[in-house]
């Protein structure tokens, strides 16, 4: 079978960036402003709302950089613990895939604090499976704020649609699942038959369900806001032999917490 025998597919824990996008979203001046950009979003008060929530709400490093916070640490070594518990169902792998971005290296680090066995098996960063670049949109933190200092990108956004769309000095959709099929390439060439667990990010899990099931542009939108992958979540591929010619993978579970 040219398939590995499973791909386990983990998202980070929580990172300083969504810690802050819940703020945001319990915070009234963030409601305000979603409320005036909804309304107008070139008007002098979403604006000033805008420039407001900028300097509030900033991280100030750069998306590689995003650390995860204490409580992401804690549920990467809870998660540790678990799969150490449950070797049954989460034998130690053959290879571990990491992004090389600071909050999945942590995470990878958390998990085998927790699992220690973890460290004798090699583990690869490989910089195909990093989140999706945003380019110049990352220096405001929030897209909606992008969107008020730059109105002809929310004009160009609303125009080609959230797949489409390429954010300036950023990647679309389609270039993040570009370089998932590089991946899934090497998967095939190298690790056939083994046991691989890769620490990614939100839409390259996406990406890697959307390129081994085939899904449309419009399947990828739905299950991005129906169905987003979960901090910590894992989905699990295996390996069947006996479907088609050279074997094919089928979806056992998509975004368990544990």
């Amino acid at each position: 079978m040219k398939w590995p025998a499973t791909i386990t597919l983990m998202r980070h824990e929580q990172s300083a960036y969504n810690e802050l996008r819940g703020r945001k979203e319990n915070d009234e001046l963030y409601q305000e402003f979603k409320a005036a950009f909804a309304k107008d979003h070139r008007s002098y008060k979403t604006r000033w709302l805008a420039e407001d929530i900028n300097n509030r709400f900033a991280l100030d490093v750069s998306d590689y950089d995003t650390p995860l916070t204490q409580y992401g640490e804690r549920c990467a070594f809870q998660k540790g613990e678990q799969m150490r518990l449950r070797a049954d169902e989460y034998p130690l792998p053959d290879i571990v895939l990491v992004s090389p971005y600071m909050r999945t290296q942590q995470t990878y680090t958390e998990i085998t604090v927790a699992w220690p066995a973890l460290l004798s098996v090699p583990v690869i960063y490989d910089d195909r499976i990093r989140e999706q670049e945003h380019g110049l949109s990352l220096l405001y933190n929030d897209w909606r704020v992008f969107h008020v200092f730059h109105p002809e990108q929310k004009k160009l956004y609303d125009l080609m649609g959230p797949y489409w769309y390429q954010y300036p000095q950023g990647e679309s959709v389609p270039q993040v699942r570009d370089r998932i099929r590089s991946m899934t390439n090497t998967l095939i060439r190298e690790y056939a038959g083994a046991h691989v667990l890769i620490i990614t990010h939100h839409l390259t899990i996406l990406s890697f369900r959307a390129n081994f099931e085939r899904l449309s542009a419009e399947h990828f939108l739905r299950l991005d806001k129906r169905e987003k992958p979960i901090n910590g979540g894992l989905t699990r591929y295996r390996g069947n032999p006996n479907r088609g010619t050279d074997g094919n993978l089928e979806l056992e579970y998509y975004n368990r917490s544990l």
